[in-house]
């Protein structure tokens, strides 16, 4: 990816359609948007802060930016990202990871949704956005994102999301709510697999695969073709036993063909040990891929990266819940903002500290900033 990022970043995002009137325009929309990758890159949380970031770097940033006008302020930050086209800084995003990243074969493709809690407003009746994001988890970054104004409109964001998205010999993995028959249709015609989590909404073939599994974990018939696969993890003080199963799929289960593919069924049982209490929880899959259980537990496992990688990143690094950008299209272009940047520091591996720290590093220090952005200092 180094080699590729000077002209990826800085020429695809280059063909971004400015909204603005053009005598109103002071500063050059890549000079704009620029500058708020980098000032997120170091730290900045708001516009304040990427205005103020800017002007403490000017010099530096004058080394390849026209600057006209000097930095803009941060209320100009504001209306810009404010009327900019979310669809179109979207595309630029997307055509800047297919140009970095390639996604391999086998890679598990994790679709999540969260809720950028504090962009409501209640002035403007305005509810808080909610982000659906991909999360490629062998490369480690966010290949896209959409957002909905729901939770519950994520049935309708994913497949949005999923057109603009090479997945082709991936596997897909996303909770109950794209637990959905054309979901998995559509994976199946993008020439991937889906891993779909099952819960009682759909309370005909959940409690048919539930009984599946009872009766198959309780007889030594080979006919029933069940395998199984234990790990153990402790961590933090918490001890954490997960059993797998995968059950070919049997002739008989109701639904069956109404789910493109379906070829196997699983379950997860999680023990989990803390402080002398002990839970047990339980989890149930409908799956396209073949009767593998290792294959069937990475899967499950690793699509919690988008939770632990992404979505907890953003909360404690990039402190997204505390945002208050509101105005128009802010809330949203801010969001893929912050994924541009937490994007060039998990690709960053020059160094194994932490994204906030790498953050830190980033303002203090103007070659490692230039060796994100451009992937080599100047």
């Amino acid at each position: 990816m180094e080699e590729q990022r000077s002209a990826a970043l800085l020429e695809h995002f280059r063909e971004l359609a400015d909204p603005r009137i053009d005598r109103h325009k002071e500063h050059k929309l890549i000079d704009v948007l620029v500058i708020a990758i980098c000032a997120i890159l170091c730290g900045a949380n708001d516009w304040v802060a990427v205005e103020t970031f800017g002007k403490a770097k000017r010099a530096w940033f004058a080394c390849f930016l026209e600057l006209a006008h000097g930095i803009p302020s941060h209320d100009t930050f504001g209306r810009v990202f404010a009327v900019l086209s979310p669809e179109s800084l979207q595309t630029c995003f997307l055509r800047w990871m297919q140009a970095v990243a390639q996604v391999t074969a086998g890679q598990v493709v994790a679709i999540d949704g969260k809720t950028l809690r504090r962009s409501y407003d209640r002035r403007s009746a305005k509810a808080a956005i909610h982000m659906v994001s991909a999360w490629a988890t062998h490369n480690r970054v966010v290949l896209g994102q959409l957002k909905t104004e729901e939770k519950s409109n994520e049935i309708t964001a994913i497949p949005e999301l999923l057109k603009v998205l090479d997945v082709s010999g991936c596997i897909v993995t996303i909770d109950a709510m794209g637990c959905q028959k054309a979901i998995a249709q559509q994976i199946v015609e993008q020439e991937a697999d889906y891993v779909l989590a099952l819960k009682p909404n759909h309370a005909t073939l959940y409690a048919a695969v539930v009984q599946q599994f009872q009766e198959a974990r309780h007889t030594t018939s080979e006919a029933r073709t069940l395998q199984s696969y234990e790990t153990e993890e402790q961590q933090h003080g918490r001890g954490e036993i997960r059993r797998h199963w995968t059950l070919e799929m049997p002739p008989d289960l109701v639904q069956q063909e109404a789910w493109a593919q379906l070829r196997c069924l699983g379950m997860v049982e999680s023990e989990r040990h803390l402080k002398g209490a002990v839970t047990i929880e339980q989890r149930y899959y409908i799956t396209s891929l073949p009767n593998d259980v290792k294959q069937f537990a990475h899967a499950v496992r690793t699509h919690w990266g988008i939770e632990n990688c992404v979505h907890w990143v953003l909360d404690v690094a990039f402190r997204e819940d505390d945002s208050r950008i509101r105005l128009g299209h802010g809330p949203e272009n801010f969001a893929v903002l912050r994924h541009i940047a937490l994007n060039l520091l998990r690709q960053d591996t020059s160094t194994k500290l932490g994204i906030h720290n790498k953050r830190l590093k980033a303002g203090w220090d103007d070659a490692y900033l230039a060796t994100l952005v451009f992937g080599h200092p100047f």
